[in-house]
C-alpha cells in the first residue's frame, strides 16, 4: 500500500501553491522564465492577431513553466537518491534538461511565426 494520505483538493492546492513558492524561491531559471512570462502577458493581450493564435502563445508560454517545474522536481529525486555523480543520475537531470530546451524552442517557434504573421511579415 503507498504511504498517500486521503486526496483533499484544499490540502492538495496548499501543497501545490507551497511547492510553487519553493521553486520560485530556489530556482534561477524558473524566475527567469517567469519573468518572460509576465512581461509577455501584455503582448499577447495587445496584439492583433485571432483568439486561437493568443491562445497557442500562453499555452506555449505556460509549457516553458510547467516543464521548469518538472524539471526542478526530477532534479531534486536525483539528488535525493544520490549527490555523488552518477552516469544514470545525469542522465536523468540531461533528459530533465532536454524537456525544457524542447518547451522553449516549442514556445520561440510558435511566437515568432505568430508575430511575423500578425506584422504582415510572413
Amino acid at each position: 500500500m503507498r504511504n498517500q494520505p486521503k486526496y483533499h483538493f484544499f490540502k492538495n492546492t496548499i501543497y501545490a501553491l507551497k511547492g510553487l513558492k519553493d521553486i520560485i524561491k530556489t530556482e534561477s531559471s524558473f524566475r527567469i522564465e517567469l519573468t518572460l512570462f509576465f512581461i509577455s502577458i501584455p503582448i499577447l493581450i495587445f496584439i492583433e492577431t485571432t483568439l486561437t493564435n493568443k491562445l497557442l502563445l500562453f499555452i506555449t508560454l505556460s509549457l516553458v513553466l510547467l516543464t521548469e517545474a518538472m524539471n526542478s522536481a526530477i532534479e531534486r529525486a536525483v539528488d535525493l537518491v544520490t549527490l555523488e555523480h552518477q552516469r544514470m543520475a545525469g542522465m536523468a537531470k540531461d533528459a530533465g534538461s532536454a524537456a525544457v530546451f524542447i518547451s522553449v524552442v516549442i514556445a520561440l517557434t510558435t511566437w515568432g511565426f505568430i508575430l511575423l504573421d500578425s506584422f504582415k511579415l510572413i
